[in-house]
């Protein structure tokens, strides 16, 4: 007799959206993936926040700018660096304005997306973040990054504890560090370096540790504020 392992769960995901019609695109399309449901909708900011406390989702999608309460402000209140039990939130949007992307990072979003990326990315930035992963529109991030790799920058991503790294970094990590800024996944980064998905979580791990960072995101911003990212052409 042989045993087989039972499915794993789908994963749980509040759509956030003042758009009737977004919320139930959102929706129509993540509950049709056999991976992914949705366990609760929200037409503005607080109550979001009060059903993202209730249902404790795998992954809230917020949109920025919503009634009561911006995504913003949500996104901080579920995920900033004060918050004991974060939850994972993507910030999905029109607007890829530049206070938005950072307010966004600066909150704990671990995910920026744009509503004309497709559902197909969508459905990818929610497998990522639910993985612990981050996936950011690559527009956006390619933006970012000459931003920031130049000079004067009127006000960079602050990542939630900026303490320097208590060791350096290997080169082998720095090779990761600067693909995670890129905005690869971790099978991409595996890919290009020629090693295997484990090492590459296991050098992430590494660096969390020497950078005292949450989580990819604040990876990111640290290697954008020390030079170690540079924007592809």
């Amino acid at each position: 007799m042989t045993s087989s392992t039972p499915p794993a769960a789908p994963i749980r995901v509040l759509i956030a959206d003042d758009q009737d019609m977004v919320r139930t695109g959102f929706r129509f399309f993540l509950d049709a993936q056999p991976d992914i449901t949705v366990v609760a909708e929200a037409a503005d900011g607080e109550t979001a926040v009060r059903l993202a406390r209730e249902a404790r989702p795998d992954v809230c999608l917020l949109d920025i700018r919503m009634p009561n309460l911006d995504g913003l402000e949500a996104t901080r209140l579920l995920a900033g660096p004060e918050v004991a039990d974060p939850l994972r939130v993507v910030v999905v949007t029109t607007f890829d304005l530049d206070e938005y992307v950072y307010g966004a990072l600066r909150g704990g979003a671990c995910g920026f997306l744009l509503k004309d990326s497709g559902p197909t990315l969508l459905a990818e930035a929610v497998r990522a973040a639910a993985a612990g992963d981050s996936l950011v529109s690559p527009s956006v991030t390619v933006r970012l990054l000459r931003h920031l790799t130049a000079g004067p920058k009127p006000e960079p991503v602050v990542v939630s504890r900026p303490a320097p790294a208590t060791e350096p970094l290997t080169d082998r990590e720095l090779d990761v560090v600067r693909l995670v800024a890129l905005g690869r996944t971790n099978a991409e980064i595996a890919a290009e370096l020629y090693v295997s998905l484990s090492t590459v979580k296991t050098h992430l791990s590494s660096v969390q540790l020497k950078l005292a960072a949450r989580n990819r995101v604040e990876i990111a911003a640290w290697a954008w504020q020390h030079g170690h990212a540079r924007p592809e052409h």
